[in-house]
């Protein structure tokens, strides 16, 4: 019984920072479904002069893609330590950007909502063009199944 207890809690999970462009797989997910708690993108170097936004999509292993996300502010010159957060609310529900200036804090979420996705991808929709500073991509999330996990790309 210990292995399906351990299998069932929260986990987390994080890429190597790269530069992102349209339709980059940033997850594979694999087993079954999950439960977003959080994701996130952190700037690690700065972002270039392109007014790029950034967007999270689901492709399930069955089924259509769909977005996850709205659209996020625009992205231009974003300096090392902002932070895009997915936002719950709704799933046409813009990410939160909080710039490095404001120290990359960003307050949780107050709705009780989760994105529940299946097994397949969590992919980057990039608007305008690549963006061209390094970012790496975070996500925290609860396994439904005991074989639900999460790796990188």
């Amino acid at each position: 019984m210990i292995p399906f207890i351990y299998a069932a809690e929260e986990k987390c999970f994080a890429t190597v920072p790269a530069a992102v462009v349209n339709g980059d797989t940033l997850f594979t997910l694999t087993g079954g479904p999950i439960l977003i708690v959080e994701l996130v993108s952190v700037c690690i170097t700065a972002n270039g002069a392109v007014a790029s936004t950034l967007q999270y999509s689901s492709t399930p292993t069955v089924g259509s893609a769909k977005t996850i996300s709205g659209a996020s502010g625009s992205l231009i010159s974003a300096t090392a330590g902002t932070v895009v957060r997915l936002n719950p609310t709704a799933l046409t529900t813009a990410p939160d950007i909080v710039t490095a200036a404001n120290g990359g804090v960003v307050l949780g979420g107050a709705v009780a909502n989760r994105i529940l996705v299946n097994a397949g991808t969590i992919t980057a929709v990039v608007g305008v063009g690549t963006m061209t500073g390094t970012w790496r991509h975070c996500i925290r999330y609860k396994p439904l199944t005991p074989d639900s996990l999460i790796a990188g790309n």
